[in-house]
C-alpha cells in the first residue's frame, strides 16, 4: 500500500513500533464500546492483527485492511481506519475509524478519513463507500455527516452486539457525490 500523506498526518501499514500504543487504545472500555474487540485486547492480539494485514492493498476486495493515523512530523500514532472492499458487490466499500481518546475532538478523524476516501473514490474508482454505526456513537454519526455522507437507514434493534440488541445507522456515499463535493463549480454530478 502506497502511504497518504496529508497536512498533519500521514497515513500508513501498521508497524511492530505501532502496537503498544494500538493495544493502549484498543484496550480502553470507551473505545472497544462500538467495535468488535474487546477492552481485554492484548499485545498478542496485536501481533496477531499485524500478521494479518501482510499483503493486504488498499482497493483489493476481501478482507478488512487497517490503516495506521500517525502523525506526519513525529509518528505518534493517533488511530486507525479500516477499510473492506465487497467481494459481492463491484467497487463498494466499507470504512471505519479508531481513534485513541487523547486525538479524538481535534479534526484527525475528518482528515484522515477525507484523504483515505479521495485515494478510493480517485484513484481506486470505488463507486459507494458505506458505513455502519452504533445508534449510540453519536461522534461517528457527527463526522460521516461532516464528510458529507447520507443516512441511508436507521435498523432499529438490529445487531445482537456484546449481549445486547443496538440500533444501527448506515450512512453512505456514491463517487459522483463526493466529486461533486470536492469540485463544487464543476457542474452537477
Amino acid at each position: 500500500m502506497v502511504e497518504i500523506i496529508t497536512k498533519h498526518l500521514l497515513i500508513r501499514p501498521f508497524l511492530e513500533h505501532d502496537l503498544k500504543a494500538f493495544v493502549a487504545y484498543r484496550s480502553d472500555p470507551a473505545v472497544a464500546r462500538y467495535q468488535s474487540w474487546e477492552p481485554t485486547y492484548s499485545i498478542g492480539d496485536a501481533r496477531r492483527f499485524l500478521h494479518s494485514q501482510r499483503g493486504l492493498a488498499l482497493g483489493q476486495p476481501g478482507e478488512w485492511l487497517q490503516v495506521a493515523i500517525t502523525d506526519r512530523e513525529t509518528g505518534v500514532l493517533y488511530g486507525d481506519c479500516a477499510v473492506q472492499v465487497s467481494m459481492d458487490q463491484p467497487a463498494t466499500a466499507e470504512i471505519g475509524m479508531t481513534l485513541a481518546p487523547a486525538s479524538q475532538g481535534q479534526g484527525l478523524a475528518t482528515e484522515a478519513l477525507t484523504s483515505v476516501l479521495s485515494e478510493l473514490f480517485d484513484l481506486r474508482e470505488i463507486h459507494r463507500a458505506f458505513a455502519q454505526t452504533d445508534d449510540r456513537n453519536l461522534a461517528a454519526g457527527r463526522l460521516f455527516e461532516r464528510l458529507g455522507f447520507r443516512c441511508e437507514a436507521r435498523l432499529i434493534e438490529a445487531d445482537w452486539f456484546k449481549g445486547e440488541w443496538s440500533t444501527l445507522r448506515v450512512y453512505a456515499m456514491l463517487n459522483r457525490e463526493w466529486r461533486a463535493q470536492q469540485n463544487p463549480h464543476e457542474g452537477g454530478a
